[in-house]
């Protein structure tokens, strides 16, 4: 609704209230939701009129909408259930029990439980918290003061809890005005004239002989031909004429004119005017230009001059303005030859792709969003996922009690959105639960996090940037119905809209001249226009299908279009004249039903391509007749998604089995090929200088490229183009330098110019590895490092996990007690995460339970622990010998058991794509996959021969990794859950046997390899085939066994343990060591590192620097480097044929991964 229609509203409430409409003045003020009477509300809770009470605030607010919402409606349905106690009546109070308070049951059982026991109390005041209740009345006005202080906090509220300032008689003064006017225009006006009827217009002359004006006047042209006032916007509670021309270009030109009144998009808007016409057509006149969007009248009246009269063409307006996409807009050379139709690359997502977006200046980084929630980061050019993300709750204590509950009851979620800011400096992902993440991209696979925004209540549908008051900002919609705008620096929201009555399906922000606007359609069917003020929607159009539509300008800004789809599966692309608000041109060329929700993109300025009838269709703007089809060789799903790069020389479009394509033209084409030779370039011509060694390249392209020689710049061995550490990388023909997460430049000492000189052949290289030293640290002063406080007794530690949101530590110990450590957000820790340089605090509820295990006959030291944690830290899941256990994480209960012994649990996996879904590895050797919600095993898997030690899942293959005590590995198909591989873990002659002993398993973040961890060696294998890439055996200075390792989140370290007390950091890529932890770092003085020793370990999931260890004392060690070194040591430069295997796959950037197993 427009602002002039709500302003509309407040005049009639003001005359029904003058004219003692009592009951229909109430009943405006909920339907409208424009004005909270809290007066009326008060005399209705003291009178204990509860069925009117929540009626009237469902005008406003529902029970789920925010907290405030749920703790008014709770507090109202609380004292209607204790006054039906109070008064005995034990079946009403069941009654409002069951179906008024259930409700809360999901946010708060305690809470639920208690009420209900107040049913078994003679006198409910036996309640301690309740026996200061006095009668009903004092206790209905000591709810009211809650209320009120409730409702006047809560945002859904804002402005509606103040009538506006008005004149008394305030309508009938505008309708005078209207009619003095009219009077004024009559041909032969009388004197007192005899008004008897509001119906029609006024007229002195005959009854229906209103004179017709004359086709100069421009004032008649601008006046309506009926209507009892003028009308006052597309959709007022008066059906107005149809749309006029300029209506957009009149907001969009004026959003704060002088007149009392904002003039809204359509009919005239001006209720008050000059007493003469003469006097309007002797202002001087701005001369026209061009400028579709300037409207040419310096106030109200002479806006109203512009509007065209139904049925009448105004007079020398629409020659002086050339609208957008008019037959002024300039022909464009573009030919359909120039349309990238030819398929150059195809590659898989791992997971149903949402959303996709090209980088605006690296024309072939393509970002993208699954169903899962994850992104990727993508060069197509090579092929490479420069990064991947999966989703997790950044920071679970600030989310809202409406998030934390849906994530709680369904936690999957989906991609709705992804896009780059205009700059491509940042990113924006929009998710299906509340969510918005911000990245910030620095170029390769630097990607880190920005911003966490709990946005709308329910799903995020879409989000955009843009630079209101040359201020970036995110704009979201959502279920909500609502519109946000957020600062994009610090995530302060700056603007709230409503209005849409649905869900808000899309935002298109643009601007004219220094007009800054946003359009925003619903799914139903409604397109909203909004500046940034908080004066509401000027514009209230239809779109075609009146359902999920989305709307784009071309490049150059000038032309609109929209795309969507019926609910009937009819879809409709069309042209919009924005001036009238009218449909332009409709495209033809769509199947009659079409299976999804169409989705379009235009390029060049001259086309238009949509997906549909599983191909890719295109349109001439200007012809609406289909251009031409294409299948992309085929494979693709009945609606795909695409989108263009900035030039249009390349489209990416979404196939079927969670795969991208991307379609070139000739320029494209050229400019892939062009990459694939820099590429080769890189691979064989490091970015360093002449006098540095020059890399070592094997048959199949890997390339050991070490670092500079000085410093602290670390050396490293990986492919071109990979790695934190590695060289200059191409992307979409500029060159950008990867750095590390303290800025160090890691392509050469010199800045990475190329060298001039051929490099030398092997024979030449002199050995600089002799110069290389291994990072020793001796002493605690060399590091931060912190043993976590612990009052219970010391048991040692069996498992150990950092929360996903990165703030807490969860040990499971050996005799079935878990412990938890939080870090609290004060100055010393801003940010609230786990750190080393500040000490947590040993976490319990405030009931002082121990979250326990289950170990009724078993010895929970003889058996093997197992533990996995929810995405969302809500629920951690854990077996000690006995049953396995599900705990509610905040309040340490048990919510439920299965699984009795025998056989017992050994190692526990959430399903990546469904909480719901368990893999459980069993001592007898089988893997059961349980659901949990219904309770059933779903499938038995059998290829081991002793029990189970390790399981992983990867998304991009869509496999189960097992590994067990047999040191063999399988590899299960999660469609079918069928057997696909199997294979023994490797062993060098001479090396320890890994026949014996656990082995363990865990996903780089590129799902592809796999880090195998036995007591004998480390291992890197390609899950795709089950084959070894290479391998690490204990060796100088490590030659005790190994007790356990795991990746940093970013992948690009492996943090390993020793039986002997130290701990190793290994360079991921290569498996060389880069830095050793003596046992003294962590282990207490006095004490023997053969005695205690890191028993596991984990890594922090968004810090790649950060690690804790858990002791076999029971101790647990955070650890990181020095602040001031930033990072653990420097690889050893690579040597000539180094045995290193079969060069290892891309990696995918600074992922925070979930913790071993994932």
């Amino acid at each position: 609704m427009s602002s002039l229609s709500r302003e509309l509203v407040f005049l009639i409430l003001q005359f029904l209230d003058e004219e003692k409409f009592k009951e229909t003045v109430h009943k405006l003020e909920q339907e409208s939701g424009f004005f909270f009477n809290m007066k009326y509300f008060e005399d209705q809770v003291q009178g204990g009129e509860w069925e009117e009470v929540e009626r009237y605030l469902s005008g406003f607010t529902k029970v789920d909408d925010n907290r405030y919402s749920m703790k008014i409606f709770f507090e109202i349905r609380k004292q209607k259930y204790l006054e039906a106690l109070d008064k005995q009546d034990r079946a009403k109070a069941v009654d409002i029990l069951v179906k008024d308070l259930k409700v809360f049951s999901s946010f708060n059982e305690e809470l639920y439980k208690e009420i209900t026991q107040l049913l078994t109390l003679d006198n409910f005041r036996e309640n301690e918290q309740l026996s200061k209740y006095g009668d009903t009345k004092s206790a209905r006005n000591i709810m009211l003061l809650e209320l009120k202080k409730l409702i006047e906090a809560n945002p859904l509220f804002r402005d509606k809890l103040a009538f506006p300032s008005l004149k008394a008689s305030r309508l009938r003064t505008l309708i005078n005005q209207s009619l003095n006017w009219q009077h004024q225009l009559c041909k032969n006006p009388r004197p007192n004239p005899d008004i008897k009827t509001l119906f029609i217009d006024h007229t002195c002359g005959p009854p229906n002989g209103a004179r017709a004006p004359p086709t100069t006047n421009p004032l008649v042209g601008g006046l309506p031909k009926q209507g009892t006032f003028p009308p006052l916007g597309t959709h007022s509670p008066f059906q107005p004429a149809p749309p006029s021309a300029s209506a957009l270009a009149g907001w969009m030109a004026n959003p704060n004119p002088p007149a009392p009144h904002v003039p809204v998009a359509n009919g005239p808007a001006a209720l008050t005017a000059p007493p003469n016409p003469a006097t309007l057509l002797k202002r001087p006149r701005t001369p026209p230009s061009t400028t579709p969007t300037l409207d040419y009248q310096s106030a109200d009246s002479e806006h109203l001059m512009k509007r065209a009269r139904p049925g009448v063409q105004p007079v020398d307006e629409v020659k002086t303005v050339n609208y957008a996409g008019g037959p002024s807009h300039p022909q464009n050379n573009a030919s359909p030859d120039d349309l990238p139709k030819n398929v150059a690359r195809s590659f898989n997502q791992g997971s149903c792709v949402m959303s996709m977006d090209f980088h605006p200046i690296q024309q072939t980084v393509l970002l993208v969003g699954t169903n899962v929630g994850d992104i990727g980061i993508w060069e197509v050019g090579s092929r490479e996922k420069l990064a991947q993300r999966t989703f997790k709750v950044w920071d679970i204590t600030v989310a809202s009690m409406p998030m934390q509950a849906a994530l709680v009851k369904d936690p999957a979620v989906s991609v709705n959105r992804t896009v780059w800011s205009p700059d491509g400096t940042l990113l924006g992902v929009a998710f299906s639960k509340h969510i918005v993440h911000i990245y910030t991209y620095n170029g390769a696979s630097d990607l880190r996090q920005h911003l966490e925004i709990d946005a709308h209540v329910g799903g995020v549908n879409d989000l955009a940037f843009s630079h209101p008051n040359k201020q970036l900002c995110v704009i979201t919609c959502g279920d909500d119905k609502t519109i946000k705008v957020w600062d994009a620096a610090t995530g302060r929201k700056q603007y709230t809209f409503e209005g849409h009555e649905a869900p808000v399906y899309s935002v298109c922000p643009h601007h004219k001249e220094s007009i800054q606007f946003i359009f925003s359609t619903a799914i139903d069917g409604k397109i909203k226009a909004w500046l940034y003020d908080l004066l509401g929607s000027r514009v209230d159009y239809d779109a075609p299908g009146h359902w999920c539509t989305t709307m784009a300008y071309s490049a150059d800004g000038t032309r609109l279009f929209s795309c969507g789809t019926s609910k009937d599966g009819e879809s409709y692309l069309v042209e919009w004249n924005e001036s009238e608000g009218a449909i332009k041109r409709t495209y033809s060329g769509f199947r009659k039903r079409s299976s999804g929700v169409v989705q379009f993109d235009t390029t060049r300025n001259r086309f238009l391509a949509a997906g549909d009838e599983f191909q890719i269709k295109f349109w001439d703007m200007d012809n609406t007749n289909l251009l031409t089809t294409i299948d992309a060789e085929g494979g693709l799903p009945a609606s795909p998604r695409l989108r263009f790069n900035k030039e249009g020389t390349l489209l990416a479009v979404t196939a079927s089995d969670n795969g991208i394509k991307i379609l070139a033209n000739r320029d494209g084409m050229q400019m892939l090929r062009g990459l694939e030779a820099r590429a080769y370039d890189a691979n064989r011509v490091p970015a360093e200088p002449a006098v540095s060694k020059p890399p070592v390249g094997n048959a199949l392209g890997a390339v050991s490229t070490p670092g500079g020689g000085g410093g602290d710049r670390p050396n490293s061995s990986s492919m071109a183009g990979t790695g934190m550490d590695g060289p200059t990388l191409n992307m979409g023909g500029s060159r950008v330098r990867p750095r590390d997460r303290v800025g160090n430049d890691h392509s050469g000492m010199d800045g990475g110019r190329t060298p001039e000189t051929k490099p030398r052949i092997p024979d030449e290289i002199p050995d600089r590895s002799k110069n290389w030293k291994l990072t020793e640290i001796n002493e605690q002063s060399q590091c931060r490092s912190t043993r976590l406080p612990d009052t219970l007794p010391p048991n040692k530690v069996a498992r150990l996990i950092y929360t996903n949101a990165g703030v807490a530590l969860l040990a499971l110990a050996s005799n079935a007690v878990h412990k938890l450590w939080k870090w609290q957000r004060n100055e010393r820790n801003p940010s609230g995460k786990a750190t080393a340089s500040v000490a947590p605090a040993l976490w319990q509820p405030a009931s002082g339970i121990l979250m326990t295990n289950d170990i009724s006959e078993t010895n929970p030291e003889e058996a093997v622990p197992c533990i996995a944690l929810s995405k969302n830290d809500s629920y951690v899941m854990s077996a000690s010998g006995g049953k396995v256990s599900l705990f509610n994480m905040m309040t340490f209960k048990v919510m439920t058991t299965f699984m009795p012994p025998p056989p017992a649990a050994t190692f526990l996996a959430f399903h990546p794509q469904d909480n719901n879904i368990i893999a459980i590895g069993m001592e007898d050797s089988t893997i059961q996959i349980y659901n949990v919600r219904v309770d059933e095993v779903k499938s038995k898997l059998k290829g081991h021969q002793k029990r189970i030690t390790g399981l992983a899942f990867s998304n991009t293959l869509n496999v189960l990794v097992s590994s067990g005590a047999d040191a063999q590995l399988c590899m299960w198909g999660t469609d079918g859950w069928e057997k696909r591989k199997s294979k023994f873990v490797q062993v060098q002659p001479g090396g320890r046997s890994p026949s014996m002993g656990d082995t363990r398993v865990q996903f780089h973040n590129d799902q592809v390899r796999l880090l195998v961890v036995h007591e004998s060696q480390l291992a890197v294998y390609d899950a795709s085939k089950l084959d070894r890439i290479r391998q690490w055996v204990p060796q100088s200075p490590f030659t005790a066994a190994i007790s356990n390792a795991t990746y940093s989140c970013d992948s690009q370290l492996v943090y390993t343990g020793f039986v002997d007390g130290s701990v190793g950091v290994f360079d991921a890529e290569t498996l060389r060591p880069r830095c050793r932890l003596a046992p003294s770092v962590h282990i207490p003085q006095g004490v023997s590192g053969s005695t205690v020793y890191p028993l596991v370990i984990a890594a922090h999931p968004a810090e790649p620097n950060q690690f804790a260890l858990g002791l076999s004392d029971g101790g647990v060690q955070v650890i990181e480097p020095l602040e001031s070194e930033g990072k653990w040591g420097t690889g050893p430069p690579a040597d000539n044929g180094t045995a290193s295997g079969v060069p290892s796959g891309p990696a995918s950037g600074n992922q925070g991964s979930d913790q071993t197993p994932r």
